[in-house]
This record gives C-alpha cells, structure tokens and sequence, in this order.
C-alpha cells in the first residue's frame, strides 16, 4: 500500500536532465544611482535659456543619449533603459514637431508658395487636372444604347434555334426573336441571317441588367410599310393589289406587307366576291390607321383616284351641272364630282344661283383646288370673264372662248403668284431685322 499524499506524475526521462548541469553564472547587477544621475542632469544648461530652437531640440537628443548609455561608464556597462523612463520631460519644453524635423526643403517651399492652394485664393476647374474630351468619353461610354423605338444598326454575330444575336454597339449584342425577324414565315434563321450580315433593327425594349437590349426587324418593317401607305394615301393615288382571302363582309389582301380589308360594298362585283380570291383589282384608300392598324380599301374609290391623276391645277376642265345647293354647283367631271361655289361663279351680282346655270347645263370652269384625299375639286368659272357680271350677260361668249380666257387667267394666276411670293419674301426679310 502507498504512503499517503500527493504523487507526483510519472514523467518520461528527458535525455538532457540524465546529464549533470553546468553550474550556472550568478547575475551581475549594476547599481546607478539616482541622485548621481539627476545632480549630472542639473548641470545641463536648461533648454529655455538657448536661443536657437534647433539647438535645444539637439541638446535635448544628445542628454538623453547620455543618459541612456550612463552617466559614469561606457554603454557597454550599463544597462540601457527605455526612451520614456529616461527622458526629462523639462529638456523637450519649448520644442516643436517642427524643430525636430528640422528646417524644411526649400524646392518644396518655393513650389508651395506658388501653389494657389497655399495662398488661400480660390481654385477654378484649370487648377485641377481635368480633361474635358475624356470625361465626355467616359459619358458616352456609359450611355444606355437602343432606347425604345429607336432604330440601330449592326452586324450578326450569332444565330440560335430561337433567334438572333446582332451586336449594335451596347455592352451586350441586341437579342431578336424568331418572331420578329421578318414579316412572313422564316424557314431557316441561318441561311437569312448569316454571320456578319448588317441589319438594321427597331429597338422594342432597353437594357436590362445585363445590358442586353430586345430587338425585332419586324417591327421596323411594319413602321416603313405604315408610312410608305400614309404617302400613297395623302397623294391620293390607286395600287394594284392581290386578293388572298375572303368573309362575308369582303375581301382581304396583302399591301406593303399589310393586311387590307376592302367591304363587299366597295366592290364592283359585291355579290360574287368569293371569286376574287387570286386576282388583281385597283383600290384607293378608306381608312389608314396604323395605331388602330386598320387598312381599308375601295375598289369603287380607284375610279375617282385614278381621275383625280389626271386633273391639276389650272386645268381647264368641261363638266354637266349634276345638282345646286344653296353654296354651289356640283359639276360631274366624268366619274369625279367638282364644286363650284357661288363666290367662284361670276364677279358680278346675281340674286340666284338658277340666274346663271340650271340642272343639265354644260360648264367650263378652271380647277383652282384639288384634294385627291377627301375627293375634292374646287372650280371656277369667274377667272373666264372680262368685265365683271359678263357670265350672266353673255353666258354663251364666255363659254365659247373659254379655252383662250383660261389661257390668259393662268398667265395671271402666275404673275400673282409671284407677285404674293415676293411680298411673303420681304415680310421675312423684315421680321428677320427686327
């Protein structure tokens, strides 16, 4: 049985403590006395008594050294101590960071001394280092490509089962889906989008996240064709058309890309519409509305705008008086109607408009307006008098020589217009003095 009290851990014998120990060396002390050390302090001279600042600072330095190293023996033979525990803190009185550094580089002071920073002026933009033409690179740089409704330009750059990857000079290349790279059915992306092809491309979305924008050359050719029929329809002019399909309220067709309704009541054979299916006929246009994209036709209305392609202005023209009204006469011109307005009749005084013309007579009258898209022609029979009232007078004269007269009213319809050109010219001309 062990003897009570603690045991100690069996250790494992280490190899060094098997050996005898040398005898260790006792440890020197050195004594410094205090009283030595601060009676050689105070025979320093204090460092408010210096007059030169540097001068105190490298006095200060030097005692402190001094110090450090012993005041009786060489620093071999002292034990140094730390720079807080020695240092007086009454040798640093009076000394600034400045003195410490020392005196300062006088390059540096004379370039601060020309620095308008240092003289307290104010500074302007030309003080800083600023490069207009590269912070407007920067912006442009930065700037969003492809705003909605805008058209770009670029070149395909890759070609998937779902569209088509036109790079147009964003961070990222515009994307165009199936579906919108053309009017039509497209049976291969590949052979009519092949790599490197320019394109021009409407923007229909902006940059996402990625940058990436969404695009559609569709969109953009419905935009041209809308505006190549808004021209066709202003002029008033008749197109040929292909028929494709058929209702039972008409017929539809293919125009700039679009598709045109016309009604069985706007065609010449209404009631066996069915057969046009294939067929070429003229129209003229009813209705063009691309926010509503509604396209209406008239096969009817082709006869009048193809008469209206005949007439101009100035023309002398010779018509049957169909109907009067209280403002006027209208006059068949041949499968076109013109207005004749009771100021347009004769420069003299009349008390009714039966004085003059009757229902069923034949008139000669010059074309002074045309408007081929709502179908109307203005006419006058007054330019062909001599003396004003000479219609009401000598109605069959006037008649007779109207070929010679409209000659001589055009003569004079082109000096006034020349004459009203000059004056519009110097009311400009004027305003632009002022």
């Amino acid at each position: 049985m062990a003897g009570s009290g603690n045991q100690q851990p069996n250790r494992p014998n280490r190899p060094d403590r098997q050996k005898a120990e040398a005898p260790r060396k006792p440890l020197q002390v050195i004594h410094i006395s205090r009283k030595d050390a601060q009676e050689e302090l105070n025979k320093k001279p204090k460092p408010e008594l210096l007059a030169n600042p540097q001068e105190r600072s490298a006095k200060a330095i030097e005692s402190d050294w001094k110090f450090q190293e012993g005041i009786t023996g060489s620093s071999n033979s002292v034990e140094r101590r730390p720079f807080e525990q020695s240092l007086d803190i009454d040798d640093l009185e009076g000394v600034s960071m400045a003195d410490l550094l020392g005196p300062p580089d006088q390059s540096k002071k004379d370039s601060q001394l020309n620095d308008p920073r240092t003289k307290g002026e104010p500074r302007s933009v030309d003080d800083f280092d600023f490069d207009e033409d590269a912070f407007l690179a920067a912006l442009n740089e930065n700037e969003p490509i492809g705003n909605t409704g805008e058209i770009a330009k670029g070149a395909v750059i890759g070609v998937e089962s779902d569209g088509v990857y036109v790079d147009i000079g964003g961070k990222a290349p515009g994307f165009m889906p199936k579906k919108e790279c053309g009017l039509g059915v497209i049976t291969s992306l590949k052979e009519k989008f092949p790599k490197g092809l320019e394109v021009e491309v409407l923007v229909t979305s902006e940059q996402n996240a990625d940058g990436m924008v969404s695009i559609s050359c569709r969109a953009l050719a419905l935009r041209q064709s809308w505006e190549k029929v808004r021209k066709l329809e202003s002029e008033g002019k008749a197109v040929q058309v292909v028929i494709s399909g058929f209702n039972r309220g008409g017929v539809t067709c293919d125009l700039e890309g679009l598709r045109g309704f016309i009604p069985r009541s706007q065609l010449e054979d209404g009631e066996n519409h069915e057969t046009l299916v294939g067929k070429t006929i003229g129209v003229a246009f009813l209705e063009v509305n691309p926010d509503t994209r509604k396209l209406v036709l008239s096969e009817k209305r082709a006869s009048i705008a193809a008469r209206f392609s005949e007439l101009e202005t100035g023309q002398l023209v010779e018509g049957q008086v169909v109907t009067i009204k209280p403002y006027g006469y209208f006059v068949d011109l041949g499968g076109v109607s013109g207005l004749l307005h009771h100021s347009m009749v004769t420069n003299g005084t009349f008390r009714s408009l039966r004085e003059v013309f009757s229902p069923g007579d034949s008139v000669k009258a010059m074309i002074t307006e045309l408007d081929p898209r709502r179908g109307r022609i203005s006419l006058n029979t007054a330019l062909l008098e001599g003396p004003p009232g000479e219609l009401i007078t000598d109605k069959e004269k006037v008649m007779a020589e109207a070929v010679e007269r409209a000659n001589k009213a055009r003569i004079a319809l082109k000096e006034q217009e020349q004459e009203q050109g000059k004056e519009k010219k110097q009311e400009q001309e004027q305003e632009g003095t002022f």
